[in-house]
């Protein structure tokens, strides 16, 4: 232990937004039951390169007593969120803390999803829109790097408020496009980073869009994508999507338009 500056975090300014996080390149910060923690004193250097991020000035720069830096610690912890995620027979085994002896389970069991014909309704109900989905599944963490329906394909990441929020996402967003969701306050961070990057990695995915919410915490998922993206060694457009929580569709930047290529975020060196 000794006497050193390390971030402070004060939990009644901070909402969660989960800003902090991927600012923090060692990794100490997370977000821990809604709230940014510093979970990590040693991997916390104490030069403040998250203080700028948080908009609620939350962050700040204490003295007290905390253990050493310990930078081989985080080397490690960098080394293994950027390793390959497990072989996707032993993900299937074991995902989610549980396991399914005999068998995959069934919500990580990959399907080709037909397209399916519109439902006829009684009482002259008009037919429901029918489902844009062409594969399962569609968590992140769940998807295989070697899944079939990412090779060639135009890559979605998408928040998963997003299709709760947009009514269009079926007609307008998800058509010819396979999709991964996920949430960028709530996901490990590293984890989601490590398993992006071995998608866009391996698989042969020819474009990527993100699309988020306009809170402050979904930015987390188009930073993500960068770093994944320049990680992966791939070069292939990446586009952001921006949803309104009264479900608006919004380029980012603004404009009505989605899909347009953000320019400066094709891979990044």
């Amino acid at each position: 232990m000794a006497r050193r500056q390390i971030i402070k975090i004060d939990e009644d300014r901070c909402d969660g937004c989960g800003l902090c996080v991927p600012s923090c390149a060692e990794g100490a910060i997370q977000i821990v039951d809604g709230k940014a923690r510093l979970v990590r004193d040693d991997f916390c250097d104490g030069l403040g390169a998250c203080l700028g991020e948080c908009p609620n000035d939350a962050l700040s720069i204490e003295e007290r007593e905390a253990p050493e830096f310990d930078e081989a610690a985080v080397a490690v912890s960098r080394r293994k969120a950027a390793s390959p995620p497990p072989a996707w027979p032993d993900v299937l085994h074991r995902h989610g803390g549980h396991g399914h002896p005999g068998g995959g389970c069934p919500s990580a069991r990959i399907l080709d999803l037909a397209p399916r014909r519109e439902t006829p309704q009684p009482g002259g109900v008009s037919p429901r829109a029918p489902s844009a989905l062409e594969h399962w599944p569609v968590k992140l963490k769940l998807v295989p790097p070697t899944a079939p329906f990412l090779r060639g394909a135009d890559l979605m990441l998408a928040a998963d408020c997003v299709p709760f929020a947009y009514a269009g996402m079926h007609g307008d967003l998800l058509p010819d496009h396979a999709v991964v969701i996920g949430c960028p306050k709530f996901d490990d961070y590293l984890e989601a980073r490590a398993r992006l990057t071995e998608i866009l990695r391996v698989s042969s995915v020819r474009s990527l869009t993100v699309v988020t919410m306009e809170v402050p915490c979904c930015l987390g998922y188009l930073r993500m994508a960068q770093e994944a993206l320049s990680a992966s060694g791939k070069d292939i457009p990446l586009r952001h999507v921006v949803i309104g929580v009264r479900g608006d569709l919004r380029e980012a930047g603004g404009s009505a338009s989605w899909g347009a290529a953000i320019p400066e975020t094709r891979k990044t060196s």
